[in-house]
């Protein structure tokens, strides 16, 4: 049963958390229109287009992304004002043990995370999917370059590389198709680039060098054009991490699992981006009891100190969070270990915090 104590944190907590997610929201709104501007007034999106399409499902990307340590923050400092004025001594006096206190801290941790997964498996994709759609649309004619050194298996044997591609021309550069059989070598074209003709749905290869092994032998011959169908659509090399973000659960797992097919260099990258969606959210749990452990304890720098505080342990989460994401992507660390690692660390912290509170 929730009582007035409850009602009273849980004020507090709500009340606090939804004015600073409005001030970060607003503040990420008002520095993107200075960057976004001049290319606004010259595009020919309407106003309600700008508004609904994109800032709103911009406003919902912003705010998911930072709303773990937008909460962290809240609890800081609505607790330190708590402690700053004596409440929670006061609470503490009157018999009231420090787990009752942090009780309906939870209660809204817990609230918050299963929001937070909601929007960050569906809600936030489907958003970052319109608000791409008017980028592409409005603010970027040309998609930029996403990757190099793509391979791609296109079928068991046969595997295409590009060494630069463009998703805006739909084609790259220093293609390369390679037909493997029984582990040997049979067949390889070598060109200076290679090009997507959706009319033809065809892709046009340019100054190419064509390689056919067999019993020992070798011929070569060079075709300044060559025009030739393959099973392989250009969005397969061009993927940007918008698109990845554009898609739910289910989509995503999908996508990963062709991906692995496919023999992409970038899975790593893809599953840290699902296991992200789940990991972030939980965050919260631990930086509540962390932010409410430090800030419950009365200080004589009041609430500067105990945000100064906050400032330092967030920077040095999304540190920690930055180097094991390195890690799993360079150097083979297990995704979910290194999306996990930085809420167990803190976690521990977190706990040891809590054993060292003001009881």
């Amino acid at each position: 049963m929730i009582k007035i104590l409850d009602r009273y944190i849980i004020k507090k907590f709500i009340g606090t958390f939804l004015f600073m997610i409005g001030a970060f929201v607003i503040i990420a709104v008002v520095f993107d229109i200075s960057e976004n501007i001049d290319d606004l007034l010259q595009s020919k999106a309407t106003l309600w287009e700008i508004i609904f399409d994109y800032y709103f499902n911009f406003c919902l990307y912003f705010g998911n992304l930072l709303s773990s340590f937008i909460i962290f923050l809240t609890v800081i400092w609505f607790t330190s004002k708590l402690a700053q004025q004596s409440e929670i001594i006061a609470m503490l006096s009157s018999g009231i043990s420090y787990n009752r206190i942090l009780r309906p801290y939870f209660i809204v941790a817990f609230s918050l995370i299963s929001i937070s997964l909601i929007f960050g498996h569906y809600l936030v994709p489907l958003a970052n999917k319109r608000k791409f759609e008017f980028e592409v649309k409005y603010l970027k004619e040309q998609l930029t370059i996403q990757d190099k050194d793509i391979h791609r298996e296109i079928e068991p044997g046969l595997i295409a590389y590009f060494q630069r591609y463009n998703p805006g021309n739909l084609g790259g550069s220093n293609f390369s198709l390679e037909r493997w059989k029984d582990g040997e070598l049979t067949f390889k074209l070598i060109s200076s680039s290679a090009n997507y003709k959706p009319e033809t749905k065809s892709w046009s290869i340019t100054n190419a060098q064509v390689r056919i092994f067999k019993d020992s032998t070798e011929k070569v011959y060079f075709k300044q054009k060559l025009d030739t169908v393959l099973e392989v659509r250009p969005e397969d090399f061009g993927l940007r991490s918008e698109i990845v973000a554009t898609m739910n659960w289910s989509e995503l797992n999908t996508f990963i699992e062709d991906q692995k097919l496919s023999g992409s260099g970038n899975v790593a990258k893809f599953e840290l981006e699902k296991e992200n969606r789940t990991a972030a959210p939980f965050s919260i749990l631990v930086l509540t009891l962390i932010g409410a452990s430090i800030a419950s304890r009365k200080a004589r720098g009041g609430i500067g100190f105990h945000l100064a505080i906050a400032i330092i342990i967030g920077f040095i989460f999304i540190f920690i969070s930055r180097i094991t994401a390195v890690s799993a992507m360079n150097l083979g660390v297990p995704t979910d270990l290194a999306v996990w690692c930085p809420n167990i660390i803190f976690g521990i912290l977190a706990f040891i915090l809590y054993k060292r509170a003001q009881k």
